[in-house]
């Protein structure tokens, strides 16, 4: 009796320690879906007090927007080729930093940093590092390749830098998580390949990525929604252009919700995003799990 009575009492205990959290997304976050949701259904600039009911008129107009259909063939070359790179990279360098390297962790310090920096103080160097007058242009002058390219005006260039600064931030995340997941590997099993005759390559192939397939699951899922609302890094460096070369759904839902008051039809891309952030990563899951089997 006394332990039930104990159960109980620590349920009942606990609650307020969950009260919070639960109050937070409860209220916060599901209220702010269902509002975005019904706001989706309005022609309302945010100002004026007649709020227009539409329907489904700003879902109609979304599939029929080319920029929208441009931002969603964005972010699916986007990440296509930045996962592809940073986890390639993060593998590579997980790997080599496993192995007897000096100064190993000044190495992971320095492969970690551009995690941590903010997008706002990252932008203008990388402005300043691909404009026409910019260190790159320099190198080439140096070298008389005599090219001036601006990499910031034309779309295929633009849409490249802004992979090249996703690349280079995000590879420490990938490094980390690919490094912590080797260290889980049982060292008897890499010590009978070497005994079998296996190279380094072979076991990496036969035996460290298939022990890190988790991992690579994890790092798809988080690459797939954040492609999806990426937004911070076109921002600030491209602003979307040119000609909406570089849009994406977030700097898409930014521009027209908040740049040009068009809060229904943002609401409306907003709920289309959150679908597809949400499919994409059931999507992610399943097909991991099909090539698991």
């Amino acid at each position: 009796m006394g332990i039930g009575k104990g159960n109980k009492s620590t349920r009942v205990n606990g609650l307020p320690w969950i009260l919070p959290a639960f109050i937070f997304v409860a209220v916060i976050i599901y209220y702010s879906i269902f509002y975005t949701l019904n706001l989706s259904t309005l022609d309302w600039n945010g100002l004026d007090p007649v709020q227009t009911r539409v329907g489904l008129d700003n879902y109609k107009k979304a599939f029929g927007d080319w920029v929208f259909w441009k931002a969603l063939q964005n972010t699916l070359i986007f990440f296509v080729c930045t996962f592809t790179v940073q986890n390639f990279l993060g593998f590579l360098f997980a790997a080599i930093l496993h192995t007897e390297v000096k100064l190993a962790t000044l190495h992971k310090c320095l492969i970690f940093i551009p995690t941590i920096l903010a997008p706002a103080t990252m932008a203008p160097v990388f402005r300043l590092l691909f404009s026409p007058q910019g260190m790159l242009q320099d190198i080439l002058n140096f070298f008389n390749a005599g090219i001036t390219v601006d990499w910031l005006a034309r779309p295929v260039p633009a849409l490249i830098v802004l992979m090249v600064v996703t690349v280079w931030q995000y590879t420490g995340m990938s490094f980390i998580l690919y490094h912590a997941a080797m260290s889980q590997i049982d060292k008897e099993m890499l010590e009978a390949a070497r005994l079998d005759g296996a190279g380094n390559i072979r076991t990496l192939a036969s035996i460290v990525w298939p022990n890190c397939m988790g991992t690579t699951v994890s790092l798809a899922m988080l690459g797939v929604i954040g492609a999806l609302k990426t937004f911070d890094i076109p921002y600030l460096i491209t602003v979307g252009g040119p000609n909406h070369a570089t849009e994406f759904l977030g700097t898409y839902i930014y521009r027209q919700g908040i740049r040009q008051s068009h809060l229904g039809y943002a609401a409306a891309l907003s709920v289309i995003l959150l679908v597809a952030a949400i499919g994409g990563a059931i999507l992610t899951n399943k097909a991991s799990k099909r090539g698991g089997k």
